[in-house]
């Protein structure tokens, strides 16, 4: 008898078998499935596995009931807590009689009669030239050129001559090197050659030596329902067509107040309470500081200074100018300036090239502009005939029959009872569990009711 997946009774789709990590090998008696590692791996010696340094649970819990009081709940003693008082404000009453406005600053303040500040900062005096300024100055009358002496070069003579023998010794590393020939190193990378096997492929694998074929049974077609359409014809009269009577309603008021301008035929005044409280003043003009007439000092000027006294005067000659002696080859031939570029270049005659203009093609016009176009002269005006409008008018049709609400789905609709997946239970109703396979899939048989014998 074949049995049924969980996958394969399920009929709303959404209940699958709870799949586990995938295996090779199905599940044998044996606590721990056979392994490769445990086939080719070599026992050893005597040699035990380490021990575990997990500690033991050797700790109890107290299984008995806990009380739930502590100390905080022991020691506390609970007080009454009277509610303070709450303050009721009283409720304002203004008083009577008109506030008075003044204040300590208006009734104690005196005015004061304000001046400008005057000015600290001089008047800028401008220097006035009368002459001419011819005077020597000291450095100039004081001054007096020494004669300079060149100082000998202290610099010794190049007595070195490179040697015109060739350099012929060695070096540490040409005396000590010793060429040698230079080997290949072995290659150690596998061939790339392919190795063919000698015996035929079998290309049998595990999955086709363990699987084992089943018979599937015919899946169940449910056959389709034939579209039987009805006999009565369809109205198609609405509630909208049916109570829309189609008249024309009134416009929406404007609800915006009127604007009433507000209009004075008398002239306006312009006066402010800053023009009605100012006062003027009257402001002195600035003070002037008078500058002191300049008074020149008596006697004449001492224009002798230490440098100009304490200078002694030395007879100093020119120096001669150093330069070096010319080898110039003098000739008493005239300088001859030509060249080839003189002698084959001639020189031409060149006038700028005047603007070139074109010829004017169209004449112009002469006359005055008439302004009159070909459109406004060929343009024969006709009398506008207003189109006829092929608009329905909004006039409702009423019916006295009333409205036939029954429509095809109502006629033809088929309540269905929903049938309740026997995935969705833990044990499906008619089938019993049998076994579970290494994929997860669990498997139940389909329990065949027993036929009574007539």
């Amino acid at each position: 008898m074949r049995n049924w997946c969980l996958c394969q009774i399920c009929i709303c789709g959404r209940h699958r078998c709870p799949h586990g990590a995938t295996r090779v090998y199905e599940h044998s008696g044996i606590s721990c499935p056979t392994t490769e590692y445990l086939e080719k791996y070599p026992k050893y010696g005597n040699v035990l596995p380490p021990q575990s340094l997990k500690p033991k649970q050797e700790f109890q819990a107290y299984r008995g009931k806990v009380e739930g009081v502590t100390t905080f709940k022991s020691d506390y003693r609970p007080y009454e807590i009277v509610k303070p008082p709450r303050h009721i404000p009283e409720e304002y009453k203004p008083k009577q009689g008109k506030i008075d406005l003044g204040t300590t600053y208006q009734r104690d303040f005196n005015p004061f009669k304000v001046q400008p500040v005057l000015k600290v900062r001089p008047v800028e005096r401008q220097p006035t030239k009368k002459g001419k300024l011819d005077t020597v100055p000291t450095y100039k009358d004081d001054y007096r050129s020494w004669e300079i002496q060149k100082c000998e070069l202290c610099k010794p003579e190049q007595s070195y001559h490179p040697p015109d023998v060739k350099f012929g010794n060695s070096t540490t590393f040409q005396d000590d090197y010793v060429p040698r020939e230079i080997k290949p190193r072995q290659s150690f990378k596998p061939c790339s050659a392919v190795k063919c096997s000698v015996g035929p492929f079998d290309g049998n694998t595990s999955h086709r030596r363990d699987y084992v074929p089943h018979q599937l049974e015919v899946k169940f077609e449910r056959p389709k329902e034939v579209y039987k359409p009805t006999d009565q014809p369809f109205e198609d009269l609405t509630t909208h067509r049916n109570d829309f009577q189609g008249f024309t309603g009134e416009t929406a008021k404007i609800c915006r107040p009127a604007y009433n301008r507000v209009t004075q035929n008398a002239p306006f005044n312009g006066s402010t309470e800053f023009r009605d409280s100012f006062q003027p003043w009257e402001v002195p003009p600035p003070k002037v500081k008078e500058v002191a007439e300049y008074v020149p000092p008596q006697g004449s000027m001492q224009l002798d200074s230490t440098s100009h006294l304490d200078y002694v005067p030395y007879q100093a000659s020119r120096v001669a100018a150093i330069r070096p002696v010319s080898h110039r080859r003098k000739s008493n031939f005239p300088f001859q300036g030509k060249s080839t570029m003189k002698e084959d270049f001639q020189a031409w005659e060149s006038c700028r090239q005047g603007l070139i203009k074109q010829q004017q093609q169209i004449p112009n016009p002469s006359g005055k502009f008439d302004g009159l176009t070909t459109f406004r002269s060929h343009f024969v005006p006709h009398e506008l005939i207003p189109v006829e409008s092929c608009k329905p008018l909004n006039a409702t049709v009423k019916s006295s029959v009333p409205l036939d609400d029954v429509t095809m789905y109502s006629i033809q609709y088929t309540p269905k009872k929903q049938e309740i997946c026997p995935a969705s239970y833990p044990s499906p109703p008619g089938y019993v569990f049998e076994s579970t396979n290494s994929q997860g899939h669990k498997f139940f048989r389909k329990i065949i009711p027993a036929v009574k014998a007539f």
